[in-house]
C-alpha cells in the first residue's frame, strides 16, 4: 500500500499500524478492464489547455507538460495508484490532444516521446499504474478532408493508411459541398453510434479499422508501457467493438467516456458485456445539486446513479474533469466550472464536501488536477483515510441517513468501516468505538476502532508538529511520531 500524505493542519492522526494491511493480492477482475474490489484512487492529470506556459491565466492551477508532472512525480506517487493523462499523439492543430493525425507519432504539446517515457517509467517505478487517452472514434486530415497521415507502429505491429473508404457514409465531408470527397461513392458504411462533426468519424465495422484500432491498442500497451484506457466520446460507436478492442489489448483498467444519464451509460456496459467501467456523470450532478441546495436526500441510493442500479463496480465517481470544468457555468452557484474561484472559501468547502463524498464511497474516485493543485493537503488527507479502511470500488454501505442540510453513511472497507458525516447541520458526535479523523467545512469523516490500534483523543490539547525531513512528511502528536500514512515510527 503507497504512502499518503496527511495533513497536519486538518487530521489528527488516529490509527497505528494495525490498521495497514497487505494490498489484495489474488483479487482477479470478472470483466477485462473492470479491477474487483478495486481500491485505487485515480488521479486526472490534466485540464484544459494545461500545456500552456504558466504566464497566462489557461494555466492558473499549474503547467501539466510531461517535463512539470515529472517533477511532481513524488507526491503523485504518494497518494495515487492510477494517472490518467492526455491524449499524447501528434495533434492536427497540437492543443490538447482530442483532435490527433497520427497516433504512431507519440511528441505533442505535452511534450517527447521520450519526457512520456521518463514520466510512465517515474510512475511505474512507485507501482502508480498509468492510463492513455484513447481516441478512436474520430480522426483529423493530413491536407485536406479526406487524407491522413500513415501510422507505422513498427516492428511487430505494422503500418496502417487510412482512407475515406474508412470513414462512415454519414460523416459531413460526403454532404459538404466544400469538401474535396463531396459526392464520393467510396466511403465507409453509416456511423454505429452519434456523430461528432469536425473530424472525421470512423467507421468501426470495417475489419481494417478494427485492425488498427486493435494494434494501436496493444502497441500502447506494450511499446509505450501504458497500463489502462481512458476511451474518449464512446457514444460515437457501438460498445461491441470497444468489446472486442479490449479483448484483443487486455488494459488493466478501460474507462468509457460516455457523458449521459445512468439508462444510456447501462445499454452501453450491456453492448460491452460490461468489459469497461464508466464514468459517473449522473452522481457528478446528484453530487452538485445536493451540496449547493442543500437537498442532501440525493446522495442517498438513487436510482439514477451507478450505486442506486447496483453497478457501483463500474463506476469511476468524479467531481469534475477537463470537458465540465470548461463548458459547465457553476460559477454562480459557488461549487465548479472554469468561473468558479477555487480560492474563494465557500467554493472550497463545497468542492471539499464532494471529495469527502466520494473518497468515502464504491465506485474509482478520481481527483480532478486543478482540485488537488489547490486542495492538496485536504484532498490527500481523505485519499489517506480510504486506504487506511480499504473502502473499495464494491465497498458495501451499511446504512445512510438524509436531514436538513445533513447526509450520514456508513461504509465498509476491507480493513476498517467509516463514518462519513456532511452538511452544516451534521451530527458531530463521535459514533462509539469510532475516532474523528478529518474534522472540515461541513463535512467529518470516523474511522473504526480495532484490536490493537493505538489512538489519541481528538480533543488532546498536546501540540501537533509537521515535520519534513529529507522530501518525507512525518507528524508528530504528543509522544509519538508518524509517517505520513499513520504508522508510528518511534
Amino acid at each position: 500500500m503507497k504512502k499518503n500524505i496527511l495533513s497536519a493542519l486538518s487530521v489528527i492522526l488516529c490509527v497505528g499500524a494495525s490498521v495497514f494491511a497487505p494490498e489484495a493480492g489474488g483479487l482477479k477482475a470478472e470483466n477485462i478492464g473492470v479491477p474487483a474490489e478495486c481500491e485505487d484512487v485515480m488521479l486526472q492529470a490534466f485540464y484544459w489547455d494545461s500545456y500552456k506556459t504558466q504566464s497566462g491565466s489557461d494555466s492558473k492551477y499549474g503547467r501539466t507538460k510531461w517535463i512539470d508532472l515529472l517533477k511532481d512525480t513524488a507526491a503523485i506517487n504518494a497518494n495515487f495508484d492510477l494517472v490518467w493523462l492526455p491524449p499524447s499523439a501528434k495533434a492536427g492543430t497540437d492543443g490538447v490532444g482530442y483532435n490527433h493525425r497520427q497516433l504512431s507519432n507519440q511528441n505533442s504539446s505535452w511534450g517527447t516521446r521520450g519526457r512520456l517515457n521518463d514520466l510512465i517509467q517515474a510512475l511505474h517505478a512507485a507501482h502508480t499504474k498509468v492510463l492513455a487517452d484513447i481516441v478512436i472514434n474520430h480522426r483529423a486530415n493530413k491536407s485536406n478532408w479526406c487524407d491522413f497521415d500513415e501510422d507505422v507502429f513498427g516492428e511487430g505491429y505494422g503500418s496502417f493508411q487510412l482512407t475515406e473508404e474508412h470513414i462512415c457514409s454519414d460523416d459531413e465531408c460526403f454532404t459538404n459541398t466544400s469538401s474535396t470527397c463531396y459526392g464520393s461513392s467510396v466511403h465507409g458504411a453509416k456511423d454505429t453510434g452519434s456523430k461528432f462533426d469536425g473530424l472525421r468519424d470512423l467507421d468501426h465495422t470495417s475489419e481494417y479499422v478494427q485492425e488498427w484500432a486493435k494494434t494501436y491498442m496493444r502497441w500502447m500497451l506494450d511499446s509505450m508501457k501504458y497500463d489502462g484506457f481512458r476511451h474518449d466520446m464512446t457514444l460515437g460507436f457501438h460498445g461491441r467493438y470497444l468489446k472486442m478492442y479490449n479483448e484483443a489489448s487486455q488494459p488493466y483498467i478501460s474507462v468509457s467516456e460516455l457523458w449521459e444519464g445512468i439508462s444510456r451509460q447501462k445499454r452501453h456496459m450491456e453492448e460491452c458485456e460490461y468489459n469497461t467501467m464508466v464514468f459517473d456523470f449522473q452522481q457528478k450532478y446528484l453530487l452538485h445539486n445536493a451540496i449547493v441546495k442543500g437537498s442532501y436526500s440525493l446522495l442517498k441510493k438513487n436510482a439514477n446513479s451507478f450505486r442506486g442500479q447496483g453497478l457501483e463496480k463500474y463506476a469511476v465517481t468524479f467531481v469534475d474533469n477537463h470537458d465540465t470544468f470548461e463548458r459547465d457555468g457553476y460559477g454562480n452557484n459557488q461549487f465548479g466550472g472554469q468561473y468558479c474561484d477555487l480560492n474563494n472559501a465557500t467554493v472550497k468547502a463545497n468542492v471539499l464536501q464532494a471529495y469527502a463524498y466520494i473518497l468515502s464511497m464504491p465506485g474509482v474516485p478520481c481527483v480532478f488536477y486543478p482540485h488537488w493543485s489547490k486542495y492538496k493537503d485536504a484532498i490527500n488527507t481523505l485519499i489517506s483515510v480510504r486506504k487506511q479502511a480499504g473502502i473499495h470500488s464494491e465497498s458495501e454501505v451499511l446504512e445512510e441517513t438524509s436531514g436538513s442540510y445533513s447526509y450520514s453513511a456508513t461504509i465498509q472497507g476491507h480493513h476498517r468501516k467509516v463514518v462519513l458525516r456532511l452538511g452544516k447541520n451534521r451530527d458531530m458526535t463521535i459514533p462509539a468505538g469510532y475516532w474523528k479523523c478529518v474534522d472540515g467545512d461541513y463535512y467529518t469523516v470516523y474511522i473504526e476502532v480495532g484490536e490493537g490500534v493505538e489512538t489519541t483523543p481528538t480533543d488532546s490539547p498536546k501540540k501537533v508538529e509537521k515535520i519534513l525531513k529529507d522530501g518525507r512528511l512525518f507528524i508528530r502528536h504528543g509522544e509519538h511520531v508518524y509517517d505520513a500514512t499513520g504508522r508510528i515510527q518511534k
